[in-house]
């Protein structure tokens, strides 16, 4: 897996994460305006049977409320009561919408690819994968088969010595199990890939999981399920109950020493800690890495970045003191429970009912055909987005989107010049890092190279598997190498945006670039409140806590005085404030510090994404639509973005583990800074939605 820090937009997404991306070697690509595949097949759309869009209506607005003091409820209160959450998902909203309409143009192309058994290159790929994935009766056919290898040398590891053999060989297959390994730039020197690992091997979202006493019934719950895949895996149930509980034991052990998501959103630091192999060998002995990337067919790399190393050692303690029949339970349950979803029925069900069901409230399993194109996403995602472009993406949303993006970058820039707070030297580098900004639109500008992938029609999981090793033996091969900056983490299909420090890079998806974010018919507000804000929002992650500490170049380095450095963490400290003291109808509150980094972008994006909108329509007349004002509907776009339902028990999960605010507090929160929103609704100081004097947040 490539390895690649990152900001995202999208709620749920990690936020500065060792991200697993879809790559390969690119071929030569056709004119950027007229993506096509290696055969040019005819696939087609039908816009008819596609999922409307969720645009911004005047009819949503709550008009008996006052946007003065409940903008969320103002803009969105009476949509979220019309619209819960479909039953085979755990949130609904837009970006939950648009997933939906790009989730059945997928569908479409799927079908059409398959149609052609005799197909090659990316339609291959793409029919195989749909093909075997929806056939039913072969999965139930196979049962376990495809797993029976893996199981049986499972059972028959001896000793600690066997166990670390067994986990090279799973690696050599692209199967971490306790562990990622892939090329990541080298954060001193950001045009080099070096090899990288972190911490892995639980099964609960968070490592707080593991001890915090709100958390005691989920814990209770993933044993339960432990047993049960265990025994659907041929574990006799009274072995399965104890070897659950000896697989809990094991990962809670691992939990003390590994770091939660809220230490590695703060601290991008972790993902970093470079030594050479032969230091690591030290650290390690009962699983030297001089032996692991020599199983892995590749050369020894000079540096290894070994990300929190006392969880490596403590597993590499494990190797001896941990009993070989825990080892074997606890590599059993994993092998089987990552399989699940491709394998039978009673896996299939068993899976959903512990991940879905009871960590995130999920009412109903998703239908086998969603589910088959999000396996198609994570294994082949760019091979997918090389069809999706051709029907979905038109060239003028293009054009428009990056003229909107040569907007916001102006704004941006100018609000850098006039910041009061910021001497002129650090604001030299500032800007600096500005003009390095690469924006990138829609869809890569070099396709994927998928040859050598070799799928049939034969097995579900077969190909799961070939397509995971295959994407693993790629990312080996770039460790070692000049990074290739025009590749792609993101598919072109996927509702969200990025940005990534490491390349100074802002990544726009084509299927984000569709309303209620970006309307090529749309007013300039809507834009520029709804995408326009987007761009803002990775725009000034660059300057976020985290983004802050990477140069123009992408490397990490200290470009600010001191006495700038201070004055930023007095004002950001201030934003922790603002988000600490929000709190849920139940009492609850959320975490300031984790969500930091997104509350940062969400502020100086708006900003930024108003003063293009204002330079933009400068001179022209206020077309006051539906008795609006101009700034009035810039930020009921901005909003509208952010209406959002989830489970009770998905709402729990993101307030433990989500690096980004609750969607309603983002409709909130950035523009009860702005002068700009009290001056459009006319609020005045002591109403909730006007933060002034020093409760005022002002940054970028």
């Amino acid at each position: 897996m490539a390895i690649v820090p990152k900001r995202l937009l999208l709620t749920g997404a990690v936020v500065l994460a060792l991200s697993a991306c879809s790559g390969g070697q690119d071929a030569a690509a056709p004119a950027a305006d007229a993506p096509q595949t290696a055969q040019a097949p005819a696939f087609h759309l039908d816009e008819a049977s596609l999922p409307p869009y969720n645009r911004f209506l005047i009819d949503d607005l709550d008009t008996t409320k006052n946007a003065c003091a409940d903008f969320g409820g103002y803009v969105n209160g009476k949509w979220l009561a019309a619209n819960p959450i479909p039953g085979d998902r755990s949130s609904w909203g837009a970006f939950e919408m648009l997933d939906e309409r790009s989730t059945a143009v997928q569908h479409q192309l799927a079908q059409q690819a398959a149609e052609h058994s005799d197909a090659t290159g990316i339609e291959k790929l793409v029919g195989d994968f749909w093909a075997t994935g929806m056939d039913e009766a072969a999965i139930e056919a196979q049962g376990l088969a495809p797993l029976q290898d893996q199981l049986a040398a499972i059972d028959g590891l001896r000793d600690g010595a066997s166990v670390a053999q067994w986990l090279r060989e799973s690696a050599a297959k692209g199967q971490g199990f306790l562990w990622g390994i892939g090329a990541m730039p080298d954060f001193k020197d950001s045009s080099v890939n070096i090899a990288a690992t972190g911490q892995g091997g639980l099964g609960l979202p968070d490592t707080t999981y593991y001890s915090a006493a709100d958390k005691a019934g989920i814990r209770e719950a993933y044993v339960a399920h432990i047993a049960k895949v265990l025994e659907l895996s041929g574990v006799p149930a009274d072995q399965a109950q104890a070897q659950a509980k000896d697989v809990m034991a094991f990962e809670t052990r691992i939990a003390k020493v590994s770091k939660s998501r809220e230490a590695f959103s703060r601290d991008v630091g972790l993902y970093y800690n470079p030594i050479t192999v032969a230091e690591a060998d030290k650290l390690t002995p009962n699983f030297p890495w001089t032996t692991f990337f020599e199983s892995q067919g590749v050369a020894v790399p000079q540096t290894l970045s070994l990300s929190v190393p006392e969880f490596h050692q403590e597993v590499d303690r494990m190797l001896v003191d941990v009993p070989v029949e825990q080892w074997k339970a606890y590599l059993r349950f994993h092998v089987v429970d990552g399989a699940s979803p491709y394998l039978s029925d009673a896996f299939v069900q068993q899976h959903f009912a512990f991940y879905d069901r009871t960590l995130g409230g999920q009412k109903e399993i998703e239908p086998r055909w969603k589910r088959v194109l999000g396996t198609v996403d994570s294994e082949i995602g760019h091979a997918m987005g090389q069809l999706y472009v051709q029907v979905a993406f038109p060239p003028e949303s293009k054009a428009k989107m990056e003229a909107l993006i040569a907007n916001l970058s102006d704004a941006l820039k100018q609000r850098t010049e006039h910041l009061e707070w910021m001497s002129p030297e650090t604001k030299r580098k500032a800007l600096a890092k500005w003009e390095t900004f690469e924006p990138r639109v829609g869809y890569p500008d070099k396709w994927r190279d998928w040859s050598g992938l070799a799928t049939s029609r034969e097995s579900y999981l077969g190909n799961v598997l070939a397509a995971t090793e295959f994407n693993y033996k790629w990312d080996l091969g770039k460790i070692g190498k000049p990074v290739d900056k025009s590749e792609w983490g993101m598919r072109p299909q996927t509702v969200n945006a990025s940005y990534n420090p490491l390349a100074n890079q802002l990544t726009f998806p084509a299927a984000i670039l569709q309303p209620p974010f970006f309307d090529p018919e749309a007013t300039d507000e809507i834009n520029y409140g709804g995408i326009g804000a987007v761009i803002g929002h990775e725009m000034t992650h660059g300057y976020d806590d985290q983004g802050a500490r990477f140069g123009p170049t992408g490397n990490m380095e200290d470009w600010w005085t001191p006495e700038d450095f201070a004055g930023f963490k007095a004002r950001t400290g201030k934003l922790v404030q603002q988000f600490d003291d929000y709190r849920l109808p139940d009492g609850r509150a959320l975490n300031g510090n984790h969500t930091l980094g997104e509350n940062i972008a969400d502020l100086g994006g708006l900003a930024t994404a108003f003063d293009a909108m204002k330079k933009a329509t400068a001179g022209t007349p206020d077309p006051m639509t539906d008795g609006m004002t101009r700034d009035q509907r810039f930020f009921l776009s901005w909003a509208t973005v952010w209406r959002r339902n989830f489970t009770p028990e998905q709402l729990t999960q993101r307030l433990a583990t989500d690096e980004h605010a609750l969607s309603s507090f983002r409709a909130i929160g950035a523009p009860s800074n702005l002068p700009a929103f009290a001056a459009a609704f006319q609020c005045k100081p002591g109403d909730p939605m006007v933060r002034d004097g020093e409760r005022q947040v002002v940054i970028w």
